[in-house]
């Protein structure tokens, strides 16, 4: 790769990629709101806000490939959701198309099928339960991915991201903790192959607690090296049982899924 793009670059994951995706591409340019000054041999940044359409087409113009991990990553109010993760996604696809920027990989959620029971196993296929304002608006980013491939051929991987973390900090996390260097192996992965089409993407190690299956995304070639297992004594010791009836448990999203309705008072 020579110039690639890389959204939310000061945000937790944003940090982690530019640290293992150090010297894969000739030019990693990096945005964000918050300006970043520590920049590496073959970084470069440029300040944008993604609900300002002209920003974001000078932002993407030049690069071969976009990483699109910005906007808000926790559930919010609609307002709050609204710039970053509906605009903002919006925008970086018509100005890939604009541009002719043909593939993206983009930052979905696992929450998109959080409402899913944790005794359902997922692939590809399985339908949309978002558990979360948030979730919503991952859904919206895979339809407008799909819906961009389909008329103007700009190729996605919509990676539904589990937990990325240096460790998985709970029982769940057990299920849908992502390595930081198995996420950035995948970008690899995404930005290699041949053809990639719209590809759903199931973020996780090779966990033995898994609730996902990537069978059909094995054409990537992309064979994730850890597992939750190593540290799966720890959590254990760490995270006492809870109650087999208590609503999080129900639900592959969590607490996402039991938490109320964002805009209703306390």
């Amino acid at each position: 790769m020579k110039r690639v793009l890389l959204t939310g670059a000061a945000g937790t994951l944003g940090k982690a990629m530019r640290r293992t995706l150090a010297g894969w591409a000739e030019e990693l340019v990096l945005s964000d709101l918050v300006e970043i000054t520590d920049l590496n041999p073959g970084e470069s940044f440029k300040a944008c806000d993604l609900a300002d359409f002209d920003a974001v087409k000078t932002l993407v113009k030049g690069c071969d490939g976009i990483i699109h991990l910005g906007g808000q990553s926790i559930e919010g109010t609609f307002e709050s959701i609204l710039n970053g993760n509906l605009k903002g996604t919006y925008h970086i696809y018509e100005a890939a198309r604009q541009h002719q920027v043909t593939r993206i990989f983009f930052a979905s959620s696992n929450h998109v099928v959080g409402f899913h029971s944790r005794e359902t196993r997922l692939d590809a296929d399985s339908p949309m339960r978002p558990d979360s304002l948030y979730g919503v608006s991952k859904g919206f980013g895979e339809l407008l991915a799909r819906y961009y491939f389909e008329k103007f051929g700009i190729e996605s991987a919509l990676v539904r991201i589990g937990s990325c973390l240096p460790k998985p900090l709970d029982r769940r996390m057990l299920s849908t903790w992502l390595s930081e260097e198995d996420m950035a192996d995948l970008v690899k992965c995404v930005f290699s192959v041949n053809r990639l089409a719209c590809t759903v993407v199931y973020g996780a190690s090779n966990n033995p607690w898994s609730w996902w299956d990537n069978r059909k995304a094995n054409f990537l070639g992309w064979q994730p090296k850890d597992s939750s297992a190593q540290f799966e004594t720890e959590v254990l010791s760490q995270d006492p049982l809870m109650d087999r009836d208590h609503p999080a448990l129900l639900f592959q999203g969590g607490f996402f899924a039991t938490a109320g309705h964002f805009e209703d008072d306390d």
